[in-house]
């Protein structure tokens, strides 16, 4: 058996394995050292899984991952969320389904430090979704605001998905984080654009909206200072130069805490959860890295990805069509792979054939999280739309599909102008580091 039906086979065995519920770890492990061993022969397999989980462990660049958890989980155990909330609120009364836009604002704000969309979801939706609810907001609209805004935590930097994709890639995760924010921020606006547009087609999913005075919107913006100001100093200390990734990320860990324990907001039984959290979540994605190392040392020695490329080009294939099954691949798996693991599994093998068309790698990481996040929340089996409903066990699961649907929109009009306009996500790397 060739090298390439070799790993063709070991792809279909991996998915099989994933379908069956075993760990994606264990999958992308188990893969890549038998692959290893049929292709290479067993002793170069067992010195790869041997200097693997060191060489994993010791890179600097993932070392950004524990720190930047930690900040979330402390950031998720204080009122900050709450006070972001309360702020967007406000400033947005007088405006019709303006709590639904500031469910998505304060989301982005949340997920901006707490890096994850999941937590973001959770934490949001059970400050937002009683507020939304008592205000006479139809559950549609409440939890597909919220679930869409959910999402935003894995794009807007600091995101653990693109640290993951630049330890695979080889890129700069300053350049990486720099991309990601200016399309974090066009999503945000797409999002809550969907939201005004849907309150104006079904009149009864909001009510007719309460002004407060300009001088309680000014007021509001005392709040959250404390949030924004760590914000400022940890992601913004890397686009000024003043930080490497990891140095952002100890400082704002640092700075989480003592917001946190200075203004009494967290407590010492409560930090040392947090801590613990971070620990066993952060020893899960290395897990899960190492597997993931494995399975692409054994993709790359299969030489996989250049039959993929010598079959798109000997088809005639356009690059924009490529790009459309790549896409369209994503989807598909996003209905029963976390993000993660999704990301861990294609790169290795989408990544050359993506290059190979001219399409540079830091907009193609742009292109993956953003495709990452529509399986967060796209029917049938989008985790956001299930920790939604777990805050809100008497909504409808069918309701929160139908809320989520409007917002999909939002996701693929970001990829069209990213195809048109490229620049939205490659200029701003260009500018912080020419």
């Amino acid at each position: 058996m060739s090298s390439q039906a070799i790993g063709g086979l070991g792809i279909v065995i991996l998915f099989t394995l994933l379908f069956v519920r075993v760990p994606v770890w264990a999958s992308l492990a188990l893969v890549g050292f038998v692959g290893c061993g049929l292709v290479s022969g067993w002793q170069s397999a067992l010195a790869i899984t041997g200097t693997t989980p060191f060489d994993t462990a010791s890179a600097y660049t993932l070392s950004v991952i524990p720190l930047f958890v930690l900040m979330g989980e402390v950031a998720s155990g204080t009122r900050l969320s709450a006070e972001l909330f309360i702020a967007a609120q406000r400033i947005l009364s007088g405006v019709r389904g303006g709590l639904s836009i500031a469910a998505i604002a304060a989301s982005a704000c949340f997920g901006a430090v707490c890096g994850s969309s999941v937590a973001t979801a959770a934490t949001i939706s059970r400050i937002a979704l009683p507020e939304m609810r008592t205000a006479g907001y139809d559950d549609r609209l409440s939890t597909g605001s919220i679930a869409a805004g959910g999402s935003l935590g894995i794009l807007i930097p600091p995101s653990i998905i693109l640290v993951i994709y630049a330890s695979i890639a080889e890129q700069s995760v300053p350049k990486l984080f720099a991309a990601a924010l200016i399309p974090g921020l066009v999503l945000t606006a797409l999002y809550a654009l969907v939201a005004m547009v849907m309150v104006r087609i079904k009149s009864d999913y909001a009510p007719a909206p309460k002004s407060v005075p300009l001088r309680e919107k000014l007021t509001a913006l005392s709040g959250p200072w404390q949030f924004i100001a760590l914000f400022v100093v940890s992601i913004g200390g890397i686009y000024a130069g003043i930080f490497s990734p990891t140095e952002a990320a100890a400082v704002g860990a640092f700075g989480a805490i003592a917001i946190g324990v200075l203004g009494r907001r967290i407590g010492g039984k409560k930090l040392l959860g947090s801590i613990e959290t971070s620990v066993v979540t952060s020893g899960l994605l290395f897990v899960i890295v190492i597997g993931a190392n494995l399975f692409s040392t054994f993709i790359v020695q299969t030489h996989l990805p250049e039959v993929f490329i010598n079959f798109a080009k000997s088809w005639s294939l356009p690059p924009l069509v490529v790009m459309g099954l790549i896409i369209v691949a994503y989807i598909v798996m996003g209905c029963f792979l976390e993000g993660i693991g999704m990301v861990l599994i294609t790169v290795p093998v989408f990544l050359p054939i993506v290059m190979s068309y001219g399409y540079d790698p830091v907009w193609f990481s742009i292109i993956v999280v953003i495709v990452v996040e529509l399986g967060l929340i796209h029917p049938p089996v989008g985790m956001n739309l299930f920790v939604i409903q777990a805050q809100a066990p008497d909504v409808r699961l069918v309701d929160v599909y139908r809320g989520i649907l409007p917002f999909l929109v939002a996701p693929f009009a970001l990829i069209v102008l990213l195809f048109i306009f490229p620049d939205i996500a490659l200029w701003l790397p260009k500018y912080l580091y020419r």
